[in-house]
């Protein structure tokens, strides 16, 4: 399958060095299309990825990760242009964290509204499906660092074919179907973009980020 990956940080990396560990070829967009991150990423994967503007990357992905910080996705997807996202799924990784009163940092949109919805909203003939926010990007692909792989990813969004594909992903990445939990529609992205701060805390408390929500009925 063919996917871009938008964001060149240590996300967007691990993303996309999955994805083309899986077979998938993979575009990785950014501002410039000679971004030295995207170029050390296209270098590491030996021809197996390429890199481009989020434009070029948005034209060629079937699938589009939103890998970008949160402040900036919606001007990230913009440059995109709304016409090569129309149709489209777009995986909603990012969390709206505003640094800009230094640590820890503050959710930008929270309660009534989420980052999830904002892009929804703002093209809303693209597919937005909230997942993966709720982790360290290296449990995002291997869910077995620990509890045995036994532990919740959470989904949203108001497609029910796109969701599908996106757990899809989700199991070549090694999540079990039944830890796969569908909250419903985009606007479920509020919980879990909101449990960022408690996230934030127990890494602060225990200087670890390598762990994640189990659902115990």
């Amino acid at each position: 399958m063919k996917i871009a990956v938008f964001g060149t940080g240590i996300v967007g990396d691990t993303i996309g060095s999955k994805l083309v560990e899986l077979g998938h070829s993979i575009m990785m967009g950014s501002r410039t299309a000679d971004n030295e991150k995207a170029k050390a990423f296209v270098a590491k994967h030996h021809g197996k990825a390429s890199a481009g503007t989020f434009t070029n990357a948005a034209v060629f992905g079937e699938i589009v990760f939103n890998c970008t910080a949160g402040m900036g996705s919606i001007e990230a997807l913009k440059l995109a242009g709304t016409e090569n996202l129309n149709g489209k799924i777009i995986v909603d990784i990012a969390n709206s964290l505003d640094f800009s009163k230094g640590m820890p940092p503050s959710l930008a949109i929270v309660n009534t509204n989420s980052l999830g919805e904002e892009i929804q909203r703002t093209f809303p003939k693209a597919h937005v499906v909230k997942a993966l926010n709720t982790m360290w990007c290296g449990l995002m692909v291997n869910p077995n660092l620990i509890n045995g792989g036994d532990h919740n990813t959470f989904i949203c969004g108001n497609e029910s074919v796109a969701k599908e594909k996106v757990k899809e992903l989700l199991k070549s990445f090694g999540w079990l179907e039944k830890n796969i939990l569908d909250l419903g529609d985009i606007t479920k992205a509020r919980g879990t973009e909101m449990y960022l701060p408690l996230w934030l805390s127990i890494y602060g408390a225990t200087n670890n980020g390598a762990f994640n929500i189990k659902i115990v009925n």
